[in-house]
Parts: structure tokens; sequence; C-alpha cells
């Protein structure tokens, strides 16, 4: 499903479109998200859902989330520079 991002060219819309996907998916999660470059993020994203899994799976599972968000041929999100995932 294609995640529609408000106001296409502001770093903040597009950081709260990033934090409303993670918690589409993960919806028990506490997720900061940080702006840097234009098209750059970091992403803090603290969640139960990553007990028992490892970084790559954990990784795995917020990235499914922006898939849409960092695909196509003019991306909102061209890369993200940092992601951490806390197990809480």
């Amino acid at each position: 499903m294609p995640i529609e991002v408000q106001a296409r060219g502001g770093s903040a819309d597009i950081a709260e479109t990033i934090r409303q996907a993670i918690l589409g998916a993960i919806p028990d999660a506490l997720v900061e998200v940080s702006p840097g470059g234009t098209g750059h993020f970091e992403i803090r994203v603290e969640a139960q859902a990553f007990e028992g899994l490892g970084r790559v799976k954990q990784q795995r599972l917020v990235y499914g989330a922006i898939a849409d968000l960092m695909s196509g041929s003019n991306p909102p999100v061209h890369a993200i520079d940092r992601l951490d995932c806390v197990i809480g």
C-alpha cells in the first residue's frame, strides 16, 4: 500500500510520515525520526516487537514499514543514515 507524503519538500513532514509508517507496522513502538540533509534521516525505534529478533530482522521490520517512501523515481527518503532498534 503506497504511503502518501504531505508537503513533499518538507523534511519535518516527511519525518512525521516515516514515524507514522513505522507505527503502522509496529504499533507499540516509540519512534524518533530526525531529518538530516535533504532526503536523509536518522531513526530510533524502541519496541517489544524486537524481542527475540536479531539486529538484521529488527532493521528489516523497520525498513519494510518505510519501503514505499524509499522507492520510485523521486522518493522522499533517499537514505537512512542511522537506524537504532532497541528492545523496549
